[in-house]
């Protein structure tokens, strides 16, 4: 007994004091970690690359935090090899159990790596539509235009088709209007062509930016005029609504109609 209480006395002894300190020093290296990553955060947001900020802070952060339990396993006195080694085959297993979640940080890499998108672009991918708010290492997240929050693994971006619409300054503004075939297309087509003449946002004489306005249908219940203009892309949606109210006004003081489908109901005397 005597024996006992001896080996539980001298290991006590010898590895107390090493836990207390490793402890000391984990709470600490956290500390420092939190301290390190915010700095790289502030470095990142000086160069002006958003995009970079949440994905290489994960990054960083990870590192510095496997590096930190690494040191502290060898102050308690766990061989390092042993504890990397233990370590990697963990990092295997728990791979192998969660390959969808390697699949969106391979995702999230290629998306850093290959940019199809940044923060503050506006996307549509997987049947959402919003504002990229965040690239983290699993996930992407957008901000919907009614601010809800939409999270889509990264895996899902980097393999399926996504649109942005923030790649280029320009974009084309295509509006369909139709009139009654008993209406003047001429008048109809030259209003639109004055309100594409009268508004800045539209672009002018530009080479491959020409305004198109033309009658492209003879359909069932009206004449189809097709309008294209060019603006800038931060004009869109202000170019079209405007176009709309200013040509469905314009349209019904010069009497021209815009046809809308009818249903003609015909009764019968029922004999008795």
């Amino acid at each position: 007994m005597e024996r006992i209480i001896q080996i539980i006395s001298s290991t006590l002894v010898l590895y107390v004091p090493r836990v207390l300190l490793a402890i000391l020093v984990m709470y600490i290296g956290f500390g420092v970690i939190k301290r390190l990553v915010k700095i790289a955060s502030n470095q990142l947001a000086k160069k002006g690359d958003p995009t970079l900020n949440s994905f290489l802070e994960n990054i960083i952060g990870i590192a510095l935090k496997v590096m930190l339990l690494i040191s502290v396993a060898s102050m308690v006195g766990i061989e390092t090899t042993s504890f990397v080694a233990v370590l990697g085959a963990a990092a295997f297993a728990v791979g192998l159990a969660l390959q969808g979640s390697l699949a969106n940080f391979a995702g999230g890499v290629l998306l850093i790596l290959f940019r199809p998108f940044k923060v503050g672009d506006v996307i549509e991918a997987q049947s959402f539509t919003g504002i990229v708010h965040e690239i983290s290492i699993f996930t992407t997240i957008l901000k919907s235009f009614d601010n809800k929050t939409i999270i889509i693994p990264n895996g899902a971006l980097a393999n399926g088709s996504l649109v942005n619409y923030s790649t280029e300054q320009e974009r084309r503004v295509d509006m369909l209007f139709g009139i009654s075939y008993s209406d003047d297309m001429d008048k109809a087509m030259q209003i639109i062509k004055d309100f594409i003449a009268a508004d800045e946002r539209v672009i002018q004489n530009q080479t491959g930016r020409e305004s198109f306005v033309r009658v492209t249908a003879l359909a069932d219940s009206s004449v189809n005029i097709t309008v294209r203009m060019w603006a800038k892309s931060a004009d869109y949606w202000g170019l079209y609504f405007d176009m709309l109210e200013k040509v469905k006004k314009a349209y019904d003081r010069e009497g021209i109609s815009i046809p809308f489908p009818q249903m003609d109901v015909h009764t019968y005397p029922v004999n008795k």
